[in-house]
């Protein structure tokens, strides 16, 4: 038995996950979906101070608590960048990395700098204006290949403006989090925003997957993302 922990993207919170949690945990897995901070039903913990690092602390404090190993860390779009950064902390607790159409990031590089050009511009400008300058306002579904309208129902009125210094600040690497294993997923039926993380993984020698789906596969296509996480698991490899 493994111990998948699965971590949510901007604007979202770990109910996300709701429609693989029980395919896991149907094949004898713990499972976790943690909400980062200032997410979703922890919004009331939102500030300009929660950047990359509180939601690193965020699982590694997690981890800890529940005493966790063998831990197949998941992360999905932004929670890439969480990923890489818990697993420098508390490598020895994990057991393999997943990047879910993610940012696979690198000592000092931060998320905004790991966008396309065109829609980080997006992104700033939408900062500076509705997001007071401190905040990533929610990014239209459709843009995300969210198509189907009871997707859209389900997710639209549980997402909340996320921080934007999560996007800002760096990561601070020791290069310890290399020792764990890592494979890229990426979602091909949309505009393909992380296709270049892809590349990137496999310059790395990761194992790279792909999965005919809109960026929200935990929504849009639950059970084929389940079925590649069992397998790409080492408990179930």
């Amino acid at each position: 038995m493994s111990t998948f922990v699965l971590l949510h993207g901007a604007w979202h919170g770990g109910w996300a996950w709701q429609r693989v949690v029980p395919l896991l945990r149907a094949a004898g897995h713990e499972v976790h979906a943690p909400t980062l901070t200032g997410l979703s039903d922890r919004a009331h913990l939102l500030a300009p101070s929660v950047g990359l690092g509180t939601h690193v602390q965020d699982v590694v404090a997690l981890l800890e608590a529940h005493d966790a190993q063998d831990v197949v860390l998941v992360g999905h779009s932004y929670a890439g960048q969480v990923v890489t950064g818990v697993a420098d902390r508390i490598p020895d607790r994990l057991a393999q990395r997943v990047y879910l159409d993610a940012f696979v990031g690198d000592d000092g590089e931060a998320g905004i700098d790991l966008l396309p050009e065109k829609v980080a511009g997006h992104y700033r400008e939408s900062v500076a204006g509705p997001g007071f300058g401190w905040l990533i306002p929610v990014r239209s579904l459709t843009v995300l290949g969210v198509t189907e309208p009871s997707d859209v129902d389900w997710l639209a009125p549980r997402l909340t403006p996320h921080p934007w210094l999560t996007y800002t600040e760096p990561l601070r690497l020791t290069g310890a989090g290399e020792s764990v294993p890592a494979v890229f997923v990426e979602c091909t039926d949309w505009m393909r925003v992380f296709q270049a993380h892809a590349e990137r993984a496999a310059a790395r020698g990761w194992p790279v997957h792909t999965l005919s789906t809109g960026h929200e596969a935990m929504v849009t296509a639950p059970a084929e993302l389940a079925e590649l996480l069992l397998k790409v698991c080492p408990a179930t490899a």
